[in-house]
């Protein structure tokens, strides 16, 4: 008797869940919409008691990459969620569940949100494995449109700084053929934005997300609009390794000419030249991923000193060499072009025939105001410089975004 008394509630039990399962398989557009279909209209949106209708979102932050300096436009993996009630449907009569999943061919007959993205360049739907969207309905008539996208968003950056930028990059949602009179979007009241604690960007810090609004009147009207702002701060450790180091490096190697005796030209000369022309290749190369802006940079205000620099060690060595040749010339001038300057033989060096030691006051002072020009530059090169850098530094390190 027990035996039987399960079989029958087992039997039981298959026989309701299959025939609700039956029920919702039957379950097609026409019965969620109103007793007479013609007071369901898709292309108006349900405004109850004549207020707009109020969607709300939330978005997922999946992944943030791709930020291109050149085109400007940064990459988005995003869940968005879009939810609304729609108080003409009728609920289905063997809904029994909190929510009931709908199929998404239904989004060609039903009124839904005609939300767009403002500043998006492209917007990648996913469909593998499958379309990722979905649609439930809940209990109290609130419809809920969840979707999957990749999105190639535009972002206007400002380079005034870079690289010690900071770009505010933003995620515009707008509508785009129902004025706020119809229509009003806003954030999910308990979770609006879930950005995944795992972005990593190679070059950037996400250091701030904030949610706000950006609705805006145009020539038809205002069309509601809501907007995610990211902050990226830019890191500094790629261009100190591949920037700023270098180009320091490239600056005191040209102040080894100071050390290099006057009249040793073609070494003096070459050090200072191959250092100015390595320096100007080296700022070309920074501006490689940046478009062609027409304001002054931080980092062409760091390289143009530093050029300054290094021009500035060419200019002292021909200060040096005219001295140099002044001194030699006072000396033909005075008929002694045979005669060897004490300056520039030491006092144990045999002198050629037919010449004699002669010590010439006036090019001896020439020489030595020549050396003393090079020892000056030892000292006060390296000062400047560690000043310009302090500066530098000092400023756009401490610097805040507007």
């Amino acid at each position: 008797m027990m035996e039987q008394q399960v079989i029958y509630f087992v039997l039981l039990q298959l026989l309701i869940v299959t025939s609700e399962r039956l029920s919702q398989e039957n379950l097609d557009f026409d019965g969620i919409l109103p007793e007479n279909p013609k007071d369901y209209d898709r292309l108006q949106p349900p405004k109850e008691n004549g207020e707009p209708t109020i969607v709300s979102f939330h978005v997922t932050v999946l992944s943030l990459d791709s930020v291109d300096e050149g085109s400007m436009t940064y990459v988005a993996d995003i869940f968005m969620s879009q939810s609304w009630k729609d108080y003409r449907l009728r609920l289905p009569e063997n809904m029994t569940t909190y929510y009931r999943l709908l199929p998404v061919s239904w989004l060609k007959q039903m009124w839904r949100p005609d939300s767009f993205f403002k500043n998006a360049k492209k917007v990648t739907f996913q469909e593998m494995t499958i379309p990722n969207h979905y649609i439930w309905l809940y209990y109290d008539k609130t419809i809920l449109y969840m979707v999957k996208l990749t999105l190639l968003l535009s972002c206007a950056m400002k380079f005034e700084t870079y690289p010690h930028d900071t770009q505010t990059c933003s995620l515009k949602i707008e509508s785009l053929s129902y004025t706020t009179d119809d229509l009003v979007f806003d954030w999910e009241k308990h979770v609006p934005l879930v950005v995944d604690e795992s972005i990593e960007l190679p070059q950037h810090n996400l250091v701030e997300t904030k949610l706000g609004d950006c609705s805006q009147i145009y020539s038809t009207g205002n069309f509601t609009c809501i907007k995610i702002s990211f902050t990226l701060k830019r890191r500094v450790g790629y261009y100190m390794f591949h920037t700023y180091i270098p180009t320091c490096l490239i600056v005191i190697m040209s102040w080894i000419s100071f050390w290099i005796r006057p009249e040793a030209v073609p070494a003096r000369v070459t050090l200072c030249v191959t250092s100015l022309l390595t320096l100007s290749t080296q700022h070309a190369q920074s501006q490689k991923s940046l478009p062609p802006v027409s304001y002054i940079k931080a980092i062409d205000i760091f390289m143009i000193s530093c050029t300054v620099f290094v021009f500035g060690s060419l200019m002292e060595y021909a200060l040096v060499n005219i001295l140099m040749g002044e001194a030699e010339d006072s000396a033909v001038k005075r008929g002694l072009a045979n005669v060897m300057a004490i300056s520039k033989v030491s006092e144990g060096e045999p002198l050629p025939n037919g010449t004699r030691r002669v010590s010439f006051p006036v090019m001896q002072r020439k020489r030595e105001q020549a050396l003393l020009i090079d020892k000056v530059s030892r000292v006060a090169f390296p000062l400047l410089f560690l000043v310009l850098n302090a500066i530098y530094w000092t400023v756009f390190l401490n610097s805040s975004p507007e």
